[in-house]
């Protein structure tokens, strides 16, 4: 019976605005996307002219009031801003795919260019990969343990993040 009541009652003035709030922001997400990133997304023509409009606009009260308008039109196409916040969605989730990537990768360099925990992580990248070269990783890691060479363990970075990403 409550929840009767509760889908009866008008949207509080403080709820409406954050959900504005909230398109706004998915507004501002879409016109900062790359551009590759924004090809990808399948909107209509009137609403894809408007965020390109927002994106070229440069100055920064113009583009704020684009901004708004977009938003504006977003909210008036409820569908179409569930579409566009799952899409944003799974791009974040995409990235932060990424980053763990990254750090990881980072994290592996930093253990093999540490003569403590160096076999222990060459055996991983043994592990990992095993197509990789022993000699070239062995040797950019022993240029990292006697001389601190910043360019050996950016070359081991790069290394591992060819042959993990492959």
């Amino acid at each position: 019976m409550d929840e009767e009541f509760d889908q009866e009652m008008p949207l509080s003035k403080t709820r409406l605005k954050k959900l504005a709030k909230e398109v706004e922001s998915l507004a501002v997400q879409l016109t900062e996307l790359s551009d590759a990133a924004f090809s990808q997304f399948e909107l209509d023509m009137d609403l894809r002219e408007e965020v390109v409009l927002a994106r070229e606009t440069r100055g920064r009260g113009s583009h704020k009031r684009q901004i708004k308008h977009l938003a504006s039109l977003l909210r008036q196409q409820p569908d179409a801003t569930a579409r566009i916040k799952t899409a944003l969605e799974a791009l974040d989730q995409v990235a932060l795919g990424d980053r763990r990537q990254f750090h990881q990768l980072e994290q592996l360099r930093d253990r093999l260019c540490d003569p403590a925990s160096f076999q222990d992580a060459f055996d991983e990248v043994l592990e990992l990969c095993p197509a990789i070269d022993r000699k070239v990783i062995a040797r950019l890691s022993r240029s990292v343990h006697q001389h601190n060479d910043r360019r050996a363990a950016r070359e081991l970075f790069r290394r591992l993040r060819d042959q993990l990403t492959e």
